[in-house]
């Protein structure tokens, strides 16, 4: 399942990537999310093989992810994989992901190796850990070929699983529900991993599957704005979503040195945006913390 929102040659080029496939039983869905440029229909009339769902407006990446899921559930398929429409993959990175889900019937769900797309020898996710006891989920990255190579190309269970590249068994979306679309994005894919993991399932990290990311694409403008690069709605969306997947899932014996460790966090940001003179990611931030409090998923 890809998103597309108003960015042709993005989607095509991760179309394209995937036509070179060596796996070839599977079905691409193809989410036009409200756009408005008409890359939705370009998109078909180049690639004809494509499933082509059309949203009339922009339902973000959980509701433009849960119409790709909805169509999949509904059609009968084995597994379910979330793609980003920015990322180029190796030819065979399907097997490897299948052939842990085939094996191993306790595991869940499953993602690659993503390496950065501009240096394919800079790793953008190697897995991923969450410190419970701050509410903290820790992507791995490793830069260069550091010593920590041969603990990257080995399979583990891990924590969550980024959005960028989910692959998860169909079945268990049954039970535990796709996406939940008040979050449109950020924090979703951590909160549908825990959902998971609540099912009795493990995450698997599959490093044989490589794929590359061009990162930080979402809302991010193409040149320098007088607050920088990120849209304020980044920000808002970050400080909220944070909130309700903590107010979830933290467990009662960590609520008091979560909430110490995020207070400080919420904080620092603040005085981050404060002397950088960002008054409106300061503003959208407020927003999103008081959002995160006062109302839930």
């Amino acid at each position: 399942v890809l998103i597309n929102w108003n960015s042709f040659e993005l989607t095509k080029e991760t179309l394209d990537s995937l036509q070179q496939t060596t796996y070839t039983n599977y079905d691409c869905i193809v989410v036009d999310n409200g756009s408005v440029d008409g890359s939705g229909h370009a998109l078909k009339l180049q690639f004809p093989n494509i499933i082509l769902i059309a949203s009339e407006t922009n339902k973000g990446f959980t509701g433009g992810n849960n119409l790709g899921m909805d169509y999949a559930l509904q059609h009968g398929y084995e597994y379910i994989m979330m793609l980003n429409n920015d990322v180029a993959v190796e030819p065979n990175f399907l097997e490897p992901l299948i052939a842990r889900l085939d094996e191993n019937p306790s595991v869940g769900a499953v993602q690659p190796l993503i390496y950065f797309h501009h240096d394919r020898h800079l790793i953008w996710n190697a897995g991923s850990r969450y410190l419970s006891w701050i509410g903290l989920p820790l992507t791995l990255m490793y830069f260069r070929k550091d010593p920590l190579r041969k603990q990257t190309m080995q399979q583990k269970k891990i924590d969550w699983i980024t959005g960028c590249a989910f692959m998860m068994r169909s079945e268990i979306l049954k039970k535990t529900g796709t996406l939940k679309e008040r979050y449109f994005i950020y924090f979703e894919d951590v909160d549908l991993s825990f959902r998971i993991k609540k099912a009795g399932y493990t995450l698997s990290y599959v490093p044989e599957s490589v794929i590359y990311h061009i990162a930080g694409m979402a809302h991010k403008s193409k040149t320098k704005e007088k607050e920088g690069f990120l849209s304020p709605k980044v920000h808002y969306l970050n400080g909220r979503n944070r909130i309700w997947f903590l107010k979830a899932h933290t467990p009662f014996w960590a609520v008091p040195t979560t909430f110490f460790y995020q207070f400080c966090y919420y904080l620092g940001v603040s005085f981050y945006f404060i002397s950088r003179l960002r008054f409106n990611k300061l503003k959208a931030w407020v927003s999103g913390i008081k959002d995160g409090l006062l109302s839930s998923v």
